[in-house]
């Protein structure tokens, strides 16, 4: 997928001041891609025609769908039809509970901790060993920003990394923030990357679904250059996940975990 394939040009008019003008313009695209899961119509998402097959075997990762690479027996996608078909080895059980509510007490005070019956059952993520400097987030940072070049045309993408502490291995843009997320976490599924020595990255906030996709991989921090929800601390605090904000410059936000965060 090309960088053009995801921009479609536009005429408009230009107002600045007191003058106006008509100009060629690009736009983000955005598309529709409907889900059959084992010849089963599953759900329809809104994305960028990009990683369609690492946006599907992520989104179904994250979910509970499929749990291990030998799950997913085959993706087959038809872009031009916005069509995407999915043959997983056994029907699960967070299949059947897909979207069903699970409004449950947290902490004791009348909130909805993990509000999506396929999230009750998470556990806390195995983290022992890992650390990342706060050096290593900011330069992390600067090259997300390096490689947001939708973004910088268009203004209308949300992008994720996977990364290593050392360096960025998956990179995706999106019209949605968490497509962005399944995709690099799509792309290391499907490559066989393991998750628990790995960092998430994202452009946008970090809200309490960022933090069930880490947990679902098994992700143990979180950064962002944009600020996290209250549900999300409460939740990454339950499930063990740093999460750090405001990365921007030399400056950054250590919400939780703050011991996997050296040099500061």
């Amino acid at each position: 997928m090309t960088q053009n394939s995801l921009v479609s040009g536009v005429q408009l008019v230009r107002v600045e001041s007191s003058s106006a003008g008509r100009r060629e313009d690009v736009v983000v695209r955005e598309v529709p891609v409907t889900i059959f899961l084992n010849d089963e119509e599953f759900v329809t998402t809104i994305c960028s025609p990009s990683a369609i097959e690492a946006l599907v075997a992520g989104f179904l990762f994250v979910e509970g769908i499929i749990a291990d690479r030998k799950d997913l027996l085959g993706i087959k996608v038809r872009p031009e039809e916005g069509l995407v078909w999915v043959e997983t080895a056994r029907p699960t059980e967070a299949e059947a509970l897909f979207l069903k509510r699970c409004l449950a007490s947290c902490c004791g005070r009348g909130r909805s901790a993990f509000y999506f019956m396929n999230d009750a059952g998470l556990k806390p993520v195995e983290a022992e060993g890992f650390t990342v400097t706060a050096g290593q987030l900011f330069a992390l940072n600067e090259e997300r920003e390096r490689r947001s070049v939708t973004f910088r045309t268009t203004g209308g993408t949300h992008n994720a990394a996977l990364c290593s502490p050392e360096e960025i291995l998956y990179f995706e843009e999106d019209i949605g923030r968490h497509n962005a997320v399944d995709k690099v976490l799509g792309r290391a599924f499907l490559e066989g990357v393991p998750f628990r020595d790995k960092l998430i990255f994202l452009s946008g906030r970090v809200s309490s679904e960022m933090v069930v996709k880490a947990a679902r991989a098994g992700v143990p921090l979180i950064a962002s250059r944009a600020a996290p929800t209250d549900l999300a601390l409460e939740m990454a605090d339950k499930l063990n996940i740093g999460v750090v904000g405001f990365v921007r410059g030399n400056c950054l936000n250590i919400y939780t975990r703050p011991e996997r965060v050296k040099g500061w």
